[in-house]
């Protein structure tokens, strides 16, 4: 069986660890006013990379908590990629002077084909494609708008370019703690022949499970955010399920 690697999730927002529902910015939960301890907290409970997402940054448009992020990759021993409001190479590489290993693209997948590619072919595996799907098509701009392009015609595309991660989500799912879109992460990773890791509706280990049996078809790994902070999953116990399909 290929690796499948659980990301706990960090969202910034106003400088706290906070949850979207379907990307709505009226409708947060905050869980810790300090995500650098949630990080920590998440490193000590076995998480070997973690997701961190820049809401201020992906509303404005250019990162916004880019001390607070390199405070958090400081802090931790394993990865941190990071998400939200890339807009350009400079955005880019002072994330990763500060110590990210992987930063991501949303919305300049879609808006700035150039600098995408620019990215790809600078940094490589350093970059991860964010791909954002409502109903199939393209989501930007912290999901507050949606585009006409289909998410499986970009991952091809893109991974036509240099692009070897996608990040998959699906906005209907995200948050709402009903499952994750299987098919749809498993086409995506059939369209693009990249890996791909699963964001969006995973909400109880079982959903860990059912993904991680794709391990050899492409699916890398599951970001997890709101049902770790409720604790519907505790993380080293899931790892350890994971690691035991081995």
């Amino acid at each position: 069986m290929s690796s499948f690697t659980i990301y706990p999730a960090i969202d910034i927002r106003g400088g706290q660890c906070v949850r979207l529902v379907q990307g709505d910015y009226d409708r947060e939960t905050v869980y810790n006013a300090n995500p650098v301890e949630v990080a920590k907290s998440w490193e000590t409970q076995g998480g070997a990379f973690i997701h961190v997402v820049d809401l201020d940054g992906a509303k404005a448009g250019h990162p916004v908590n880019d001390e607070l992020i390199g405070e958090i990759a400081r802090s931790v021993q394993v990865p941190v990629q990071v998400g939200g409001g890339l807009r350009s190479l400079e955005d880019v590489k002072r994330l990763l002077a500060l110590g990210v290993s992987r930063v991501i693209l949303g919305t300049a997948a879609i808006e700035d084909r150039a600098f995408t590619e620019a990215v790809l072919g600078t940094y490589g595996d350093k970059a991860a494609i964010g791909i954002d799907a409502r109903n199939g098509l393209v989501a930007t701009r912290g999901w507050l708008e949606t585009s006409e392009v289909q998410a499986e015609a970009l991952a091809k595309e893109l991974a036509g370019k240099g692009a070897e991660t996608f990040i998959f989500t699906d906005i209907s799912r995200d948050g709402m703690m009903q499952g994750p879109n299987v098919e749809a992460i498993l086409s995506l990773a059939k369209a693009s022949g990249k890996t791909v890791i699963a964001s969006g509706g995973v909400t109880v280990q079982d959903d860990l499970l059912r993904l991680a049996a794709h391990a050899n078809e492409g699916v890398g790994g599951a970001i997890v955010g709101k049902a770790l902070y409720t604790g519907n999953i505790e993380l080293a116990q899931a790892i350890a399920a994971i690691q035991a399909l081995k």
